[in-house]
């Protein structure tokens, strides 16, 4: 691939298609976000004509498509060019992410049938997370169900978490090697990593992403111990304790409403929301801490995502009550924070930064890597 090469993102997600045309710099060419209709993606047709033709109706030409898989297992811990040896790998791994891989492998069918003869990359959400320590990725159970069931904590949103770890050190103005990087993605999705030199050896996700912290309709983690007695003793299934805590927990659970700025909101004179709030932020300082431990130490706290980078008063009340591990954000800063950010407070130890996510980047850039001559 050349420098000008262009490269098509398709970044599934559980209820919507973003397609983004990069230039070989990086700029966005074109952008088109699509709604999910059961398993198809009304009007990917028309979008991709709109993405890939000039004015006139020529065709502009898209040298590669980068695609955003949630799961790639134990088999990948990069980027790769799919093959029909790949696709068959990937479709395996279904069961692992039942409710995103089928739509991530629906994108890529539909995709690949309007773009036959256009090489196509998977790129994995769980593949930055390869780097951990055994001693963060293993789970103290039967080692049959480790050795024979690939039981282990594989991490998720993990091209957010490199991304964010890396925009850091620039703003920074740091070498990445020896910089010590708590990242925070948190959107209805919510995760944290461990980044030491840009490597992540921790993470709040684990077999699958509902292990961790408190998210929009998710449970994050909750006792297996409950999730047994309900089977036993109320006699709910294992389907329905799995929506349950898929659909009907997190914030939508205890605020009876999924968004957090309507939570943000409310908090000031309803009881029922600010408990909702405190709950998520106390899980959040647990989470944002238990990185730290990990890294033996913190350089940089990063927040990304839909409520990272547009909630002030989640920064806000997560750095206070972290204010022992040196953060403080500048309340003037915070609030007005703009995209790419610092907000760090003077004279704070540690700095605070907010981080605009950036998928398609990332995407492209191991795209590039992967079918570089």
């Amino acid at each position: 691939m050349t420098s000008s090469a262009r490269v098509l993102v398709v970044n599934a997600g559980s209820s919507s298609l973003k397609l983004r045309l990069l230039a070989g710099d990086d700029r966005v060419l074109g952008s088109v976000d699509l709604a999910v209709s059961g398993s198809s993606y009304d009007g990917l047709d028309a979008a991709l004509h709109e993405l890939t033709s000039t004015p006139d109706g020529a065709a502009s030409g898209v040298d590669a498509v980068g695609h955003r898989i949630v799961h790639g297992g134990r088999q990948y811990d990069r980027a790769v060019r799919v093959d029909s040896r790949v696709w068959t790998d990937l479709e395996a791994l279904v069961d692992l992410a039942p409710l995103h891989q089928p739509k991530s492998l629906a994108a890529f069918e539909a995709v690949s049938a309007l773009l036959p003869e256009v090489p196509a990359v998977a790129c994995f959400d769980t593949a930055f997370h390869a780097t951990l320590p055994p001693a963060a990725a293993t789970y103290p159970v039967p080692a049959a169900w480790r050795e024979e069931h690939g039981v282990r904590r594989y991490g998720f949103h993990g091209l957010s978490h490199r991304y964010a770890a890396r925009r850091a050190a620039e703003l920074l103005g740091r070498d990445p090697a020896g910089l010590r990087v708590v990242t925070c993605h948190l959107g209805a999705g919510a995760s944290l990593a461990a980044v030491h030199s840009g490597r992540s050896v921790d993470t709040t996700m684990g077999f699958t992403p509902l292990e961790g912290l408190m998210m929009a309709t998710r449970s994050g983690s909750v006792d297996p111990g409950l999730v047994l007695w309900l089977q036993q003793h109320v006699g709910l299934s294992a389907a329905e304790i799995g929506d349950a805590l898929e659909h009907r927990s997190g914030l939508l659970g205890l605020a009876g409403t999924a968004d957090l700025r309507e939570v943000t909101e409310k908090a000031g004179s309803d009881e029922t929301a600010r408990a909702a709030l405190d709950v998520y932020l106390h899980r959040l300082r647990a989470g944002i801490a238990a990185m730290t431990a990990a890294l033996s130490g913190v350089d940089a706290v990063v927040f990304t995502g839909g409520v990272g980078e547009h909630s002030a008063v989640v920064r806000a009340e997560a750095a206070a009550g972290l204010g022992y591990l040196g953060l403080a954000v500048d309340p003037a800063r915070n609030a007005a924070a703009d995209g790419d950010t610092d907000i760090t407070a003077a004279g704070a130890a540690v700095s605070t930064l907010v981080v605009a996510a950036r998928e398609d980047l990332e995407i492209a850039r191991e795209v590039r890597h992967v079918l570089a001559p």
